[in-house]
């Protein structure tokens, strides 16, 4: 896979998983997910082992955009339309709580910036109208944006930050409490009570995976469930200096959110987006980046924004996506929980399904998983 902006820094190697293994939990996949359901299960007093097929954050989990925004992947407003009022806004509610405690705990980790959705024309300012007035009446934070970036919207509790790095951090949190991490290690097969990977065996009572693109690879039972996105990227030199700090000090969501971008406080460029420009090439479970989404986000990169900075990292990551739009919890089978899929917004919610996964796993049910339903 082609290096992402964020791999810039180096981080620790764990190393793969070899021989026999016992635990009550065993979680497949080391992303936002699998490290907060290892969280949980430490927290529990539950033996547990995490393994991955590469490093943590090595997926969409460390490769994404680094937006905090709370909600579904769908505006709100759209949200109540598909799923009631209730149903949205309590979900809404819940990734914003789960925002808090990531800012919380891992507060050098994110920047408390806001967020924009920027309106491409007037049939998506009007749509702009519509969801303010649809997250004022549920009492939810935004306000009318006019700015340099455009006209649109301002969602003042949202928040950037680096992906990869709160993956690492997560990581060595959880080893700390006492969860045992493998890398580089991919899995072989998923039944219940074992996990094993082609040089490896776990035995465990509980397994959960945790993985969005290409779960249906992994759990082919689920591949009329999900179905895998490849997202693409790009990243530049730093921008000139400017007088009163970032030309982007908020990250933009543009055009319905198929487009997206941040400036990093080193004053290097991430963009994203351009999945519609791609069509269906773009449902893949590929990795590698394709000349049509880059030209595309070539050109948004020097004739929307104006940036004439070298570009210096191109990559893509995959993600999942639903037919009905909610992220996926599903019982694969007896003491076997999946988790993933996330529509394309999954920083903050992967974590939040990765906690009730296990709650599911271990015959709960919580907040989350009565919100989105179970399969």
């Amino acid at each position: 896979m082609q290096a992402s902006c964020w791999e810039d820094t180096p981080g620790e190697t764990l190393p793969p998983l070899v021989g026999e293994h016992t635990a009550d939990v065993c979680v497949v996949g080391l992303g936002g997910a699998g490290l907060a359901a290892l969280a949980a299960a430490r927290a529990r007093g539950l033996s547990a082992i995490g393994v991955d097929a590469g490093q943590p954050g090595h997926g969409a989990a460390g490769r994404n955009g680094g937006f905090l925004i709370a909600g579904l992947a769908s505006f709100h407003h759209h949200a109540v339309a598909r799923f009631g009022r209730a149903r949205a806004t309590a979900l809404y509610r819940a990734t914003s709580a789960e925002l808090e405690r990531i800012a919380t705990t891992h507060a050098g980790l994110v920047r408390r910036t806001g967020s924009l959705r920027i309106a491409a024309d007037a049939a998506e300012r009007e749509d702009c109208r519509a969801q303010l007035e649809a997250m004022r009446g549920d009492g939810l934070a935004a306000e009318p944006y006019d700015g340099e970036e455009g006209r649109g919207l301002l969602f003042p509790g949202d928040a950037a930050y680096d992906p990869l790095a709160l993956c690492r951090a997560e990581a060595r949190a959880a080893r700390a409490a006492g969860a045992a991490l493998f890398a580089d290690s991919p899995i072989v097969s998923v039944t219940p009570g074992s996990v094993r990977t082609v040089h490896a065996h776990v035995a465990c009572s509980s397994v959960v995976v945790a993985v969005d693109g290409r779960l249906e690879l992994l759990l082919p039972a689920l591949g009329d469930a999900v179905r895998s996105a490849r997202l693409q990227m790009l990243a530049t030199a730093p921008l000139p200096e400017r007088a009163g700090g970032l030309r982007f000090p908020r990250p933009v969501y543009a055009r319905g959110g198929y487009d997206y971008w941040q400036q990093l406080p080193d004053r290097t460029l991430a963009l994203g987006g351009a999945r519609d420009v791609g069509g269906e090439e773009e449902w893949t479970t590929s990795r590698a980046t394709s000349a049509a989404v880059q030209d595309a986000l070539d050109a948004i990169l020097r004739e929307r924004l104006g940036v004439t900075a070298a570009v210096t990292h191109r990559w893509a990551a995959t993600v999942a996506f639903t037919r009905n739009g909610l992220p996926l919890l599903a019982r694969v089978a007896d003491g076997v929980v999946a988790c993933g899929a996330y529509n394309g917004t999954g920083n903050l919610m992967s974590r939040l399904c990765g906690r009730s996964a296990l709650a599911i796993a271990l015959g709960e049910r919580d907040e989350i998983s009565n919100l989105i339903g179970v399969l």
